[in-house]
């Protein structure tokens, strides 16, 4: 199965972004998916590289390494990173600027898509 995640809820604060974020990790865990995860809104600050978050809390921005490591394409919309102020070298390893046309190509090429 093709699926694409998109987020958009900043990556604390409230739990939209977390909670896709799991289950994108747990259905790449199942190795039958394929997994594309779209960052949008305040979601863009999810890939900003790093976050030091207080001991014993997720960080956001380890869950994106183990979606990479996992087989997971991570975009970062582009106009978003702007508007927050994120540069191309401050992304998460791994992680790239993206566009609305790769956006519109993902949804496209997936099976299922699920926001957050």
């Amino acid at each position: 199965m093709k699926t694409l995640f998109i987020l958009n809820e900043q990556p604390y604060g409230g739990e939209r972004s977390y909670n896709g974020l799991r289950l994108a990790i747990a259905l790449l865990k199942t190795q039958t998916e394929e997994l594309r995860l779209f960052l949008m809104g305040d979601a863009a600050a999810c890939a900003k590289g790093g976050q030091k978050v207080p001991q014993g809390y997720y960080n956001v921005a380890d869950m994106l390494g183990m979606v990479l490591r996992r087989g997971g394409t991570i975009g970062v919309c582009g106009t978003c990173m702007d508007a927050r102020g994120i540069t191309d070298p401050e992304l998460v390893e791994g992680t790239h600027r993206s566009t609305m046309a790769e956006l519109a190509e993902w949804h496209q090429w997936a099976d299922k898509v699920a926001a957050f």
